[in-house]
């Protein structure tokens, strides 16, 4: 799907915390990176410890005996929604998804389509139910981003917070902000009364 720059700076954050990374890239996402991005596609694989093709059904990430922290895909196609939403295993990308529900570990889906027809939430609904955890890449604005980066970072950071990695990908939500701003509405507030009451007094 669009957006293959979340999965990207997904390798580049997690290869910066020397956390061992399996890659699977489709077809589709390698021509997406050519397309979207200024990566080359071998560059993207050299940020994995470990590659696989999608047809590779007999890989090692195809095993529930194979030990995972849970997985992400990112960004998640309607096809590869409905794949896993169905069990149906064709490629190694979705059965290695699969083996992630079936053995109860964390599934991220960054689920990257609008609008969305009723096929379309039946099949996250579907996928939410089976265990996977339905993360679409909308961005925040209350922490006021400047860049694209700040906006793929946040994304990236709330997927990170549910597999349970630490980061400083994006600032977190304080309230401290908004108790300045309340006071700085009363005040204001306040001016306005106080110079209505000079009024009344003439």
């Amino acid at each position: 799907a669009s957006g293959v720059i979340y999965g990207v700076r997904m390798l580049e954050v997690l290869k910066n915390q020397g956390i061992e990374t399996h890659l699977i890239i489709s077809e589709a996402g390698k021509l997406n990176i050519r397309i979207e991005t200024d990566y080359d596609v071998d560059d993207v694989l050299a940020m994995a410890d470990f590659t696989y093709t999608n047809k590779d059904i007999a890989a090692s990430v195809a095993s529930g005996s194979f030990l995972t922290m849970g997985m992400v895909v990112a960004p998640c196609t309607v096809k590869t929604l409905s794949g896993i939403a169905n069990s149906y295993n064709e490629n190694l990308l979705i059965r290695a998804a699969d083996v992630q529900l079936k053995e109860k570990r964390k599934v991220a889906l960054l689920f990257r389509e609008t609008p969305l027809h009723k096929g379309h939430l039946r099949l996250l609904t579907q996928a939410a139910d089976m265990g996977a955890h339905i993360i679409p890449p909308v961005p925040a604005f209350y922490h006021h981003p400047q860049t694209i980066d700040d906006i793929i970072n946040q994304s990236v950071g709330k997927v990170l917070d549910y597999i349970g990695i630490e980061h400083d990908l994006f600032q977190r939500w304080d309230n401290s902000e908004l108790d300045k701003l309340m006071n700085k509405s009363s005040a204001g507030k306040n001016k306005n009364i106080c110079g209505k009451k000079v009024v009344a007094m003439k």
